[in-house]
């Protein structure tokens, strides 16, 4: 099963690709999809689901997973949920299924504590993936924890 996994935001947008199956975990691709601070809201918007698609129609996804989102007191809180909103109209219209875990679900998921700091999530990730070097920025990491949370809870 091919699984993207999604970290919300306006700024950027982690994204990591997983195939999966019963006997092995690759990573495909991971990284982030980056808006200009000095443009429009409106366009970053745009610009976001522009990229998001060129990646579904590049890696074919059969599943999304996407963080949930938290309800903070922050200046960027509505941007934020407007990206994810944005997100997750772009992965409807390509049907493909949506599963939706909060930050607290993924750390327990992937080390058995929702208490686990990032570190321990990136471990928890390249173990799983094998790799060598950890996914960079950490947005992408936080998107391929996204991604194995979906197939661990599936």
């Amino acid at each position: 099963m091919r699984i993207i996994g999604i970290d919300p935001g306006l700024a950027r947008v982690g994204y990591g690709v997983v195939d999966v199956d019963s006997q092995q975990m690759n990573m495909l691709d991971c990284g982030i999809i980056c808006t200009d601070s000095s443009h429009q809201e409106g366009d970053r918007l745009v610009e976001i689901a522009r990229d998001l698609r060129k990646l579904i129609r590049i890696w074919e996804p059969e599943l999304a997973s996407v963080e949930k989102f938290f309800f903070y007191r922050s200046s960027t809180t509505i941007s934020v949920v407007q990206a994810r909103g944005v997100l997750m109209m772009t992965l409807a219209r390509f049907s493909i299924p949506i599963v939706e875990f909060p930050p607290m679900q993924v750390k327990l998921a992937l080390t058995g504590s929702g208490k686990a700091d990032k570190n321990e999530v990136l471990d928890s990730v390249m173990r799983e993936l094998k790799l060598i070097n950890p996914p960079r920025p950490d947005d992408a990491g936080d998107a391929l924890a996204i991604a194995l949370t979906a197939w661990f809870q599936r």
